[in-house]
């Protein structure tokens, strides 16, 4: 949902009524993003400035003089030779391998903002120590004999070295760049001139202490246009601190393949920028985005990865400010390969972590430490959802929900979109549409079925609406710079936003999701939180103005945290409401780092074209790799209306996706999943239940998730990181270790090449059972009945092949075993069952873990968490062996010594041996043994 700045022109004259059908011309009229509502950099004074930068000409250098070693870190100052401002160096060797180097004036007129609330702890450190020190440079021990960094006085620079070999460079092309803080010369009063003249003084003195007989005048610094005051389009943005960015360059010594930084529409391995706009990190609302771009989407996590054949390592730049990412890849001063990273924000300081791996999953742990694991969801939300703007009312609803019934497809939740509202106050129901909203919920609930509805940021102001006339009265609302309360357009025309910055504002939101506070509400609704960037329809590139006022800060220093705060808030409002028991889940548009800890995300305003379809996956593998895994694209596209055979493999690949959801644009025919005839339907019903009958498997991968913070979905070379044809695929992908998927994404498919990796490795076909070697090409025929997946050979996936209406009405269903066994002819996996929806697993250890075994010809569950206890009904109803051999007898041993044979069934032609009704209870040890 978006709109573009055409429509700021009509506002002064058009009454609310005229708005919606302004809006609704603008949305059937325009087909794609119109470029010029949003900044190249060019256009952004900050960046175009940054960017005049040239390599090479660095004007900092470190006053080792004044280094300070502390058990915790180090300091020291750094001058610019120009203008003989000081910067103080913090160097901090983290715990797990880490090291955090943060910049910032010495002495600031004002304090310069520092993200909060993103990282879950202050960081651990550890000691450093000097090995060697000279008037050029100081060698600083990171634990071992091999690791060390070395700092460089003359001009500034970072080594960090693994014996004799660069790792990463920091400054090593001369581009950090620090516009300090200062006051407008041409504006200051007598008052200012004479503080201003203190100031002067004082820091005159400390540069004498810190650079005795330092003779050079520090040169005159001239202001340039938009340092001061920036216009874009109709809109001023007043700069009352005037020029205050900052920039940092990296370079990675014999890397190639850099990813991550999302959110954009591109490849999955970031491209060289030379010559072209740098990748922007900005959360926008834009529309109907186009692909293979840099611009700036929805959400920003300014996490990147390095990979090549020895080393994974990442950079956490955290920075909340708009922020762009050059990228240049070539090869260095030995010809060995190498990619160069600079970063540019708009305010701030810099705050950098560095994660030196060495392995992929290193780097993920890593990350974790610092902000967090992805949110443990709730089983039903990984699931089938229905959405579209909007269903009509509640007996939409009921057809809709009898609808999937009668068609035998199963789903879990149904969502509302902002229809459902009365005139778009949140947190509220039309009363003409849905004047039951309790009797809707608790239909849904008797399926064991859930709702989402939607509740956005902006607010409607009007003073009978409680939600407005609370958040006023408490001064919660974001100010502009003028100080009064900042407001702007949205979907319920003139609307007021909340400043979620504020701890006391979240919550009191938090409280509003209370039974009692939104009214028709029960603990089978769920949220979901969009047009979070801000979206503000009359604002300066759809969002809010920069010098709009959080407290003592702009908007300009906080915007990227925006979106993260509404659903930080919203997603506590869901465990107050149920008194800290159950989980919530909270699916938002805009993200940031940490985001990961509060739900769900989306792709955003895609459209029903095959090249969105085929963009779908490396945009939600850029986003596990920076930690949130619940990722998923609108099934169909949300624009347009896709032909019968883009939704069904669509259909097909959302089903091997994170989050699951069909969603549709208002002005789109209706496509539920029975509309486009019986042979669609069969395909969409059967790419359905493969997600429910996978869904045991998908939820041990976020329970590992959870646990360690490695993907769900994933890209081949994190698990296969030596491997390096892996490096640029990005058209299939992992589920865990095991799953291996590659989707059709062309029209008129008759054939997919699959990369099967693992030289000595072998893959099964997971509806065919056929036996593939690894490190191959693979072709594959297909068939609009197809969805190319393969299980690794070596191990052990359990499903529910009984699919039913919904997830909770198959909790307590028989598991099916699929052994795929390795060229060794061994085997291993995992069970994880809880209650799929409480925090008990983690307060009262209510679940119950269990590893799988196949070595020796036989086939053991054992316990993975002798402390847990978790009473289960399910049972392994039957197990299928991938390339097994004909047993002569099958027998079953307990625990408790009982012993018993078991039936089976040996089909030559696939190598698959069926064992059926073992009959034991998933929850306790047992062997079964191939005689």
């Amino acid at each position: 949902m978006i709109i573009a700045n055409v429509v700021h022109c009509l506002f002064p004259f058009f009454p609310r009524m005229c708005l919606y059908l302004v809006l609704s011309v603008f949305l059937s009229i325009t087909q794609a993003v119109d470029r010029s509502n949003f900044k190249t950099c060019d256009q952004s004074a900050f960046c175009s400035r940054q960017r005049a930068l040239k390599p090479g000409q660095s004007s900092y250098r470190a006053l080792l003089e004044t280094l300070e070693l502390s058990d915790s870190h180090l300091t020291v100052q750094l001058l610019n030779n120009n203008n003989k401002v000081l910067l103080l160096l913090e160097l901090y060797r983290l715990q797990g391998n880490m090291t955090r180097v943060k910049i910032n004036e010495l002495k600031p007129i004002k304090p310069r903002y520092e993200v909060p609330d993103v990282l879950i702890t202050d960081p651990p450190t550890e000691l450093m120590s000097v090995v060697a020190q000279d008037e050029h440079r100081v060698v600083l021990s990171l634990g071992g004999e091999d690791w060390r960094l070395i700092l460089s006085a003359q001009p500034f620079r970072l080594d960090i070295m693994e014996g004799p070999q660069v790792l990463l460079s920091l400054n090593s092309r001369g581009l950090l760049a620090f516009e300090q803080l200062r006051i407008r010369k041409d504006t200051k009063s007598q008052t200012d001139t004479e503080k201003a003249g203190e100031k002067e003084d004082t820091e005159k003195h400390d540069k004498e202490k810190v650079s005795e007989g330092e003779e050079e005048e520090a040169e005159e610094e001239v202001d340039q246009p938009g340092m001061w005051e920036e216009t874009f389009k109709t809109h001023t943005d007043t700069k009352p601190n005037g020029p205050s960015s900052i920039s940092l360059d990296f370079s990675l010594p014999g890397v190639e393949h850099v990813y991550g930084i999302p959110e954009h529409a591109d490849g999955l391995r970031l491209k060289n920028t030379d010559g072209g706009d740098p990748y922007r990190l900005y959360n926008l609302d834009v529309f109907q985005y186009e692909l293979f771009n840099p611009m700036a989407l929805y959400g920003a996590v300014p996490v990147l990865l390095s990979h090549n054949t020895h080393r994974t390592m990442g950079l956490f730049w955290l920075n909340a400010a708009e922020t762009w990412v050059d990228v240049s890849s070539g090869q260095g001063s030995s010809e060995v390969p190498q990619t160069d990273v600079r970063w540019i924000s708009e305010s701030g300081i810099i705050d950098v972590f560095i994660m030196l791996g060495p392995r992929p999953n290193d780097v993920f742990t890593q990350y974790a430490s610092l902000t967090g694991t992805q949110a443990f969801p709730p089983l039903s939300s990984l699931a089938y959802h229905q959405c579209r703007w909007n269903y009509n009312d509640q007996e939409d609803v009921s057809a809709v929900d009898q609808g999937f019934d009668e068609h035998d497809i199963p789903y879990d939740f149904i969502w509302l979109d902002i229809e459902h509202t009365d005139g778009k106050r949140y947190f509220t129901w039309d009363n003409n549409k849905f004047p039951q909203p309790k009797d809707m919920l608790q239909g849904l609930l008797d399926k064991r079925r859930k709702m989402v509805t939607i509740v956005d940021p902006h607010i409607k102001v009007d003073s009978s609406y409680k939600i407005h006339t609370e958040i006023r009265s408490r001064g919660y609302y974001i100010k502009n710079k003028d100080g009064g309360d900042y407001e702007g357009w949205c979907w319920p025309g003139n609307a007021g936003y909340p400043d979620f910055t504020n701890p006391e504002m979240r919550k009191w939101w938090a409280s509003m999701f209370a039974y009692d506070q939104y009214e028709g509400s029960m603990g089978n609704l769920y949220t979901w939180n969009d047009m979070n960037e801000p979206s503000v329809f009359n604002g300066p590139e759809v969002t809010m103005h920069k010098d709009a006022l959080h407290g003592p800060w702009e908007h300009r220093d906080i915007h990227n945290l925006y979106g993260f705060y509404v659903q930080m808030a919203t997603a506590e409002g869901q465990i107050q409401r149920s008194g800290g028991l159950e989980r919530p889940f909270v699916l938002t548009r805009a993200f940031f780092a940490g985001s990961q800890r509060y739900g769900a995300v989306w792709t955003g305003d895609n459209a029903a074209e095959w090249g969105h379809l085929k963009m779908s996956i490396p945009m939600c593998l850029s986003l596990g790799l920076v930690g949130i895994s619940f990722c998923g694209a609108d099934v169909g596209g949300f624009f347009k209306t896709p032909s019968a055979e883009l939704l069904v493999r669509w259909y097909q690949t959302g089903a091997y996706q994170p989050f699951f959801r069909a969603h549709a644009h208002l002005d789109t025919p209706r496509r539920e999943p029975w509309l486009f005839g019986p042979d669609n339907t069969a395909l969409i019903r059967e790419a359905v239940r493969q997600r429910y009958t996978l869904l045991p498997y998908w939820y041990l991968q976020f329970y590992h998730s959870q646990r360690t913070g490695q993907p769900v979905m994933r890209p081949l070379w994190v698990e296969y990181p030596e491997d390096i044809a892996t490096f640029s695929i990005d058209d299939e992908f992992l589920i865990g270790r095991d799953l291996l998927v590659h989707p059709v994404t062309d029209e008129g498919s008759s054939g997919v090449t699959a990369y099967l990796p693992g030289n000595g490795e072998v893959w099964y076909d997971v509806h065919t059972f056929q036996r593939h070697d690894g490190a191959q090409n693979l072709s594959i025929p297909v068939t609009m009945s197809s969805i190319p997946v393969f299980q690794r050979g070596g191990s052990i996936i359990c499903r529910k092949n009984r699919v039913r209406r919904s997830s909770s009405c198959m909790e307590n269903d028989p598991y099916t075993l699929y052994v795929a066994l390795d060229s060794q002819g061994n085997a291993e996996g995992e069970l994880y069952i809880d209650d799929g929806h409480t925090f008990k697993h983690e307060t009262d250890k209510q679940f119950i873990h269990r590893r799988l075994s196949f070595t020796g010809n036989s086939l053991s569950s054992s316990d993975l968490s002798p402390d847990s206890q978790f009473p289960t009904a399910s049972w392994v109803e039957q197990v299928n062996i991938l390339g097994a051999q004909k047993p002569d007898a099958v027998t079953l041993t307990t625990t408790d010594g009982g012993e018993s044979s078991v039936e089976f069934e040996f089909d030559p032609d696939t190598a698959v041996l069926t064992l059926r009704k073992p009959g034991v209870n998933a929850g306790v040890n047992w062997t079964l043994h191939l005689r």
